[in-house]
């Protein structure tokens, strides 16, 4: 099985039951608890790559940073981009990596599409 990475969030029942997945299915992933270990700028830019998708679209846009900070009407993706490097709890997970593409584990049928 190729290596696969999980962005994780212990506290988010969505990102447990991606991790349970794996687990499931006999996959030992390298888990990435984000909250702990921010990502920096560079691996965002690259796991918004492996994702096609804008910075935007990575964003929990209920969180309450988004409105403190008042991103909504940010579209300058580097201004995002440093917005989830200084408050990843701004960034959507789960995440699930596997061969240089990426999923977001919402919902959980978009891990399973990218396991097979």
């Amino acid at each position: 099985m190729a290596n696969v990475t999980i962005w994780h969030n212990p506290r988010c029942s969505k990102s447990r039951n991606s991790l349970a997945l794996l687990e499931e299915k006999g996959i030992e992933a390298e888990v990435v608890k984000y909250l702990d270990t921010p990502p920096t700028k560079e691996a965002l830019r690259t796991l918004l790559s492996q994702l096609g998708i804008s910075a935007k679209e990575l964003m929990r846009t209920k969180e309450d940073a988004y409105k403190v900070l008042g991103l909504k009407d940010v579209d300058d993706e580097e201004k995002l981009i440093a917005a989830m490097v200084e408050n990843p709890k701004l960034i959507e997970r789960p995440i699930v990596i596997k061969d240089g593409k990426a999923v977001i584990g919402r919902p959980i049928e978009n891990v399973l599409a990218l396991l097979d």
